[in-house]
């Protein structure tokens, strides 16, 4: 039996991972008997900032990371690829397809109890008296973990937790939008990938997909930006010297950096055109479809802190937005996450405590498919744990492995999660020239080596962590 707490991106993966291998999984979720400032449903997977999982190009170090998880069985990846909405070289699902998608998968599996309720505290270690002592434990409650279960992690980690502040973007009723004022196309005309592949957290990249542009001269964009630096922020009360996520900025305090920081940022006009003057606009505001029916857009990059009335306000000012109406005003929360370099190995266990494993964004990675992915290796090695087996790490060539590495190697000292990154993996011996050259490169080494590890040469798995988990386990 494994017990996985939380029922987001990486604990569902967690959980049919385990399964998949025949291991029983009690799966715990604590919605709907405790909710969330974020969360509007009971569903598993719920999506709560952006509808995108971000590039699908093996040239994309989150694209390469897509089609490793796929090639694994990814529960997250199939209903994401099911879901999808188009977003040109993106992938981009509806929501809520994509929650029921995983909901559903998760009530069918035989091997998977879903239990309702908050688990406040970590379950025992396999030394005490309890049913469950020496069942596997995969915490992976996500940045919004309750209080109690919180505080119990902190005192099992022996130090503080670090937080921050995490902003979620607008979205807009897609009849309301003025259509006479924007213009639909991609960044430098990029569209869907051959093949129809396609690849948040708030990190939506704007550079890829079908968008709709809101258009801005140089005046609308002076008077929106007077407009947003003069706007009233919701009160951060007792968190107000929490940090922002600096991959996840709300509009308002990148503006406080400087007139230009939005025009190259969330609003830069680099590669569109606009069709009714033949210019590029001096800034454009990109809508991405966020719903199957493509009744809803969200504004790509306005993750904001503002009150919702002011929110109101100020995005009207958009060219195009002046009547929407909003199904979804932006918020704030607070996002949290442990120091993993002191407290994880690369198998995603925890060093003081073979039998838990800590997963997903409060284990300090960012996006949706980071957290999934990580449960995804978390799941698996828990099952070998149940197995009697001995948990196995990925070859740090691949972006599963490199992430892991990059979770329990990272300075303690200066520890921020992260996406994955070409950055992340070691480099080639005789690397091609040209950027794109070398990346398609490492994919491909990804890829084999990934495939050899998948047929059980452990060869590229690191023994000393190895040693280091089964030395640690019960």
């Amino acid at each position: 039996m494994i017990h996985v707490i939380g029922g987001g991106l990486a604990g569902s993966e967690a959980a049919w991972q385990a399964a998949a291998r025949g291991v029983p999984v009690t799966l715990h979720e604590m919605r709907p008997v405790r909710t969330t400032a974020v969360h509007r449903t009971d569903r598993l997977a719920e999506l709560v900032c952006s509808n995108s999982f971000r590039g699908a190009a093996l040239d994309n170090a989150v694209g390469l990371l897509k089609e490793e998880m796929r090639r694994l069985d990814s529960l997250v990846m199939r209903v994401a690829d099911a879901s999808r909405v188009p977003a040109g070289g993106a992938l981009a699902v509806d929501r809520d397809r994509f929650a029921q998608g995983i909901t559903g998968a998760i009530e069918r599996e035989p091997r998977i109890t879903v239990r309702r309720g908050e688990v406040p505290r970590l379950p025992d270690a396999p030394d005490s008296d309890s049913p469950d002592s020496g069942s596997p434990v995969i915490v992976a409650t996500g940045p919004l973990t309750s209080e109690s279960l919180a505080a119990d992690l902190t005192a099992f980690v022996g130090r503080e937790q670090l937080y921050f502040f995490d902003a979620i973007s607008p979205i807009v009723e897609a009849s309301t939008i003025d259509r006479s004022k924007v213009f639909r196309a991609s960044r430098r005309g990029r569209g869907a990938p051959p093949g129809g592949l396609a690849g948040g957290t708030c990190g939506a990249d704007p550079n890829e997909g079908d968008y709709l542009n809101c258009p801005m001269t140089e005046a609308e964009y002076t008077r929106f930006y007077a407009a947003l630096m003069a706007a009233e922020r919701a009160e951060l009360h007792d968190f107000d010297r929490t940090p922002f996520f600096e991959g996840c900025l709300p509009i308002e305090v990148m503006a406080h950096r400087g007139l230009d920081t939005l025009r190259f940022g969330p609003m830069k006009p680099v590669g569109l055109t606009d069709p009714r003057t033949g210019r590029r606009p001096w800034a454009v505001v990109q809508l991405r479809q966020d719903d199957l029916a493509a009744d809803h857009f969200s504004l790509v990059g306005f993750q904001t802190q503002l009150k919702w009335g002011e929110q109101k306000r100020v995005l009207r000012l958009i060219p195009g937005l002046e009547q929407a109406e909003f199904v979804r005003f932006g918020m704030l929360h607070r996002n949290t996450y442990i120091n993993a370099p002191t407290v994880l190995l690369p198998t995603w266990q925890t060093r003081a405590r073979a039998d838990l494993f800590i997963a997903g964004q409060v284990s300090g990675v960012e996006g949706y498919v980071e957290s999934a992915a990580s449960g995804l290796i978390a799941g698996r090695n828990a099952a070998a744990l149940a197995l009697g087996e001995t948990p196995r790490t990925l070859p740090r060539t691949t972006a599963l492995g490199a992430l892991a590495y990059y979770v329990s190697h990272a300075d303690p000292r200066t520890y921020q999660p992260t996406n994955i990154a070409f950055g992340l993996i070691p480099p080639l011996e005789a690397p091609p020239r040209g950027r794109q050259a070398r990346r398609q490169a490492i994919a491909r080494r990804a890829l084999d080596e990934l495939e050899a590890w998948m047929n059980g040469d452990r060869t590229a798995d690191r023994p000393e962590e190895d040693a280091a988990a089964a030395a640690a386990a019960p």
